[in-house]
């Protein structure tokens, strides 16, 4: 007998709609586009505790790090190390800068790689868990802060500013305002204009590229591991099959998305950089 109190079981709609919303400042669904009012407070919790992860490893590598035989963990760090240390020797050709430019991108792959790998833990698990600590069955949590574009053009953004610092640094306040309004078509004053919005629009573009690319495949992985797990909530023998055997195919290629996106986005803040030290 109903008694009109039982739990509204979510559409599978719903169900997408509730696990792509941020818990953010405001308490609801943002709808705008841009609201600088919004604050997404889970983006903001996981980058850091990512971040303070990726601190934590290299760390402690550095602190074990011996003159002889490395063990696994050791060798391993190693191994990245000389990998981003040759990509960046090969794009950005001043030494000096490559003392600062190399551990950033280490640091850049290692923290986007660890924020990616967030994706592998069952869609539910800490939603769930974070409703149990507020005793609000509804609350909102999404745990993969580079599926959230604000975090990635943050990032993107971070870039772009370590760019403008190159430009300056290495040409001169001066030189590089000059660049800005000479580049690439010449020097002649009719031109000014021109070069200064193509220059403008460069810088727009690798920004917003830069941190769209990661966040669209991000997302994508995201959904696609959502509509995974609505299919073993179908109560089904084909359905739950279908779940383990798709969401055990879909992870394993996951995981080459999630290392690859972390190694491309490290490779383009080392070009960006890079291009920062050449003159037109």
């Amino acid at each position: 007998m109903s008694t009109g109190h039982e739990a509204h079981a979510p559409t599978a709609g719903e169900y997408i709609v509730h696990h792509l919303t941020h818990l953010n400042s405001t308490g609801h669904a943002q709808t705008a586009i841009i609201d600088w009012s919004v604050w997404n407070l889970d983006t903001i919790f996981f980058s850091i505790a990512m971040g303070v992860v990726t601190l934590f490893i290299l760390i402690t590598a550095a602190n074990k790090a011996t003159s002889g035989v490395p063990g696994r963990f050791q060798a391993a760090i190693e191994i990245l190390f000389e990998m981003v240390a040759d990509q960046a020797k090969g794009i950005v050709h001043s030494a000096e800068s490559r003392k600062f430019v190399a551990p950033v991108a280490l640091t850049v792959f290692f923290w986007i790689f660890l924020m990616n790998s967030m994706d592998f833990l069952p869609v539910d698990l800490l939603p769930k868990i974070w409703a149990l600590i507020t005793g609000d069955e509804h609350a909102y949590l999404r745990v993969v802060p580079t599926a959230d574009l604000n975090g990635t053009l943050g990032m993107s953004i971070g870039v772009l500013l370590i760019c403008v610092y190159y430009n300056i640094k290495i040409k001169g306040f001066g030189g590089w305002v000059h660049e800005l309004f000479t580049a690439p078509f010449g020097s002649h004053p009719l031109l000014y204009p021109i070069n200064f919005l193509m220059q403008m629009i460069e810088f727009l573009a690798k920004t917003v590229s830069h941190g769209m690319r990661l966040f669209g495949n991000m997302y994508a992985g995201e959904l696609v591991f959502m509509l995974i797990a609505l299919m073993g909530g179908t109560a089904t023998v084909f359905g739950f099959l279908g779940h383990v055997v798709a969401g055990s195919i879909w992870a394993v290629f996951h995981i080459l998305i999630v290392a690859l996106q972390a190694f491309i986005f490290m490779m383009l803040t080392l070009v960006y950089i890079g291009q920062a030290h050449e003159s037109h």
